[in-house]
């Protein structure tokens, strides 16, 4: 039973993740076609998204495998055979709550360190790719705005990723704007910033004051882009990429919505694995407690997936209602716990002797 529950898990929290993660990173496919970006920074950015798709669907995969392991065995009758040989209902339940255990240690891990950490580089990398890599955000035939005094044309990019025919339009003197055309340039990253180097073209520069125009024939020109890049240490961390020590311990002088923001992730982090444990403990409580039909158990799985879906939408609502408003932060523990409270109690009262054997078909009269 371990291993077939386990197995399913695993199956099913691949296929989901693989599909979401594949259509996902279709978005990331334009830097690649469209702005340059190689096939290596492509695949690194896409594998920095893959853990939070994981996070979401590890506790459906848990619920599914958990749902169809045991219902095929009841469907086949091999829960009513081990059952009447003698095997309580917490024998019985013990491999879906492995797996359920499982599930959420590891996620535990994914929300305690591994997701922060690849938010955070993923932001990082991104922010740097839209500050420092100006040539990823040049698209060819489109008027670039790269700010509201800077527009840049380029016809096309050649076989070394060199742009082609660009139409430089500079305001950041308001009296005297510059037009440039060149044959040819690219955007290179310098240690005092970002840089456009251009060849073969002209520079056209007016003065409003007096409308006098110059003009410079160049072989080889620099633009100077670095007021418009950054460095990533220079941004606002947000709450979801930061550590869970920085949760813990939050730097001095924090704003009050700051800290609040923090408090919040924290509490996110630690109420949201224990969904997986929930969504194994829903089945369990479901099929279990029903009795022995040689029809199948399409109502109980019915309820089951029903309870799922309530616990799946109560735990959205109550993520979104805690940014607004401390009292959901304790509903988030509550929803998740109620499950597993539930199977405790069913589990406890079964090993008591309190509760009738449902698994066994009733004698017929």
């Amino acid at each position: 039973m371990l291993h077939q529950t386990a197995f399913v898990t695993l199956f099913v929290c691949a296929a989901f993740s693989v599909a979401v993660w594949l259509v996902q990173s279709l978005r990331l496919v334009d830097l690649i076609v469209n702005r340059g970006l190689s096939a290596g920074l492509f695949l690194y950015l896409a594998l920095l998204i893959l853990p939070r798709f994981i996070e979401v669907v590890l506790p459906i995969a848990v619920f599914v495998a958990v749902l169809f392991v045991y219902n095929k065995l009841i469907a086949e009758s091999e829960l009513v055979v081990m059952r009447a040989a003698g095997m309580s209902q917490s024998a019985l339940a013990r491999a879906a709550l492995i797996v359920g255990i499982g599930a959420t240690i590891l996620l535990y891990a994914l929300s305690l360190y591994m997701l922060p950490a690849a938010n955070r580089g993923f932001k990082d990398l991104q922010f740097k790719i839209r500050n420092r890599f100006a040539s990823v955000l040049i698209q060819e035939g489109v008027f670039n705005t790269l700010s509201d005094r800077l527009m840049v044309y380029v016809t096309s990019r050649n076989a070394a990723g060199e742009l082609v025919s660009l139409l430089i339009y500079d305001t950041r003197d308001p009296e005297k704007p510059v037009t440039v055309f060149a044959e040819r340039g690219a955007v290179v990253d310098t240690p005092d910033g970002p840089r456009m180097l251009m060849v073969n073209g002209t520079r056209q520069q007016r003065n409003n004051l007096d409308g006098h125009l110059t003009v410079l024939s160049f072989t080889r020109y620099t633009l100077d882009l670095s007021e418009f890049g950054d460095v990533p240490g220079g941004r606002d961390r947000q709450p979801d990429e930061r550590y869970t020590s920085e949760l813990l311990f939050p730097a001095a002088g924090a704003s009050p919505d700051s800290a609040r923001a923090l408090f919040v992730e924290l509490n996110l982090r630690l109420a949201g694995p224990l969904t997986a444990l929930s969504m194994a403990a829903l089945p369990i409580l479901c099929l279990l407690s029903g009795e022995f039909n040689r029809r199948g158990q399409p109502r109980r799985v019915l309820v089951a997936i029903g309870l799922a879906f309530l616990l799946e939408l109560f735990d959205i609502g109550l993520k979104d209602l805690a940014g607004r408003s401390d009292v959901a932060v304790p509903l988030l523990y509550v929803n998740a716990l109620i499950p597993i409270a539930a199977l405790l109690w069913f589990l406890w009262r079964d090993a008591a002797g309190d509760l009738p054997i449902r698994l066994i078909p009733r004698p017929a009269r």
